[in-house]
């Protein structure tokens, strides 16, 4: 960045669109051991549920969420679309991922090495790529808390995301943007991505670009990735973002109150659809930690249509695979 406003201090959350709400859950909750920290609405379209999974206490960085339409057709990935998340594990929880997602019948191609970290890649129900990543920093997340009655130990279980890969027809004019707008770095090569770094870099904070000349437009739907947010410290900051991009020419949504975060949305040269939130206040905000996810929380202003949304909304328990038995 060429001024002296804060930078991005890496990935905030990743939201997706999912098809049945309950099969969503099932996955995150009881195969991959999120805690499912803020069971909403998506606040533009009420009479669909806003699910995001995360840490124990939904710290920024750990956040996966989804937009759930039962009737959501399936999705395609290409040019223009963030088309993979990849999620930290500690550096050696591979082989126990491995076997867990043998025994929950989820299938998974076996651990190949790129950029120097262990990946094992596997879909969700809906056939969105995931990724288990294993390297050097991914066991060590200064913002993570563990969840002590997940489904997974706390020496496995997953730290927070950990990256992002956007594919495009061509490198520039990405690259040009994620450097100069942005403020990334590019830090590495190989395996046929770009590697950029967002903050103090590391886990937490990456953006792979992977170019293939004459890809299609790809299509967000079930199974696709929505958008990818970018981390700001504080109202400040964000703001300053704001003025950033509109100082750059670049369209810009005004300045959303999310409730648990602000927000901004706008998309890069390439199309994919990037948010940058807030920190703060966080999701204990209107709920204590130890319930989070256990009932339908509304931001105020949608309080006074509950019986409305709350009939149209399809039934959600929590995963039973998700309490681990003692010991």
């Amino acid at each position: 960045m060429n001024d002296d406003r804060p930078g991005l201090l890496g990935l905030h959350h990743v939201t997706a669109i999912a098809s049945d709400p309950q099969a969503n859950a099932d996955f995150y909750v009881g195969v991959l051991g999120l805690r499912l920290v803020k069971r909403s609405v998506n606040q533009d379209d009420p009479g669909t549920y806003h699910l995001f999974y995360a840490d124990a206490v939904g710290h920024p960085g750990t956040d996966l969420t989804f937009f759930p339409w039962p009737l959501a057709r399936r999705g395609r990935a290409g040019a223009g679309q963030t088309v993979a998340v990849a999620l930290a594990v500690p550096p050696d929880s591979l082989g126990y991922w491995t076997r867990r997602l043998a025994d929950h019948g989820v299938a998974h191609e076996g651990t190949a090495r790129r950029l120097g970290e262990e990946v094992v890649t596997l879909e969700d129900p809906d056939g969105m790529p995931v990724e288990l990543v294993a390297g050097p920093d991914t066991g060590a997340r200064a913002l993570w808390a563990p969840w002590a009655d997940g489904p997974v130990p706390p020496e496995h279980a997953v730290r927070g995301l950990h990256a992002v890969t956007l594919l495009q027809a061509a490198v520039e004019p990405t690259r040009t943007f994620l450097v100069e707008v942005l403020g990334a770095r590019e830090i590495g090569e190989g395996d046929g991505r770009l590697r950029f770094a967002t903050g103090a870099g590391g886990s937490g904070t990456l953006l792979d670009l992977v170019a293939r000349a004459g890809a299609g437009r790809g299509q967000v739907a079930a199974g696709a990735i929505h958008h990818v947010a970018w981390r700001a410290a504080d109202a400040d900051a964000h703001r300053g973002w704001w003025e950033r991009l509109r100082g750059r020419g670049v369209p810009v949504s005004s300045i959303i109150d999310r409730f648990w975060f602000t927000s901004i949305y706008f998309h890069e040269p390439g199309g994919a659809l990037f948010e940058i939130a807030t920190d703060g206040p966080g999701f204990t905000v209107d709920e204590r930690a130890e319930t989070l996810g256990s009932q339908l929380i509304l931001p105020p202003w949608l309080e006074g249509r509950r019986a409305e949304i709350e009939r149209v909304l399809p039934a959600l328990r929590l995963p039973t695979a998700a309490r681990r038995a003692p010991g």
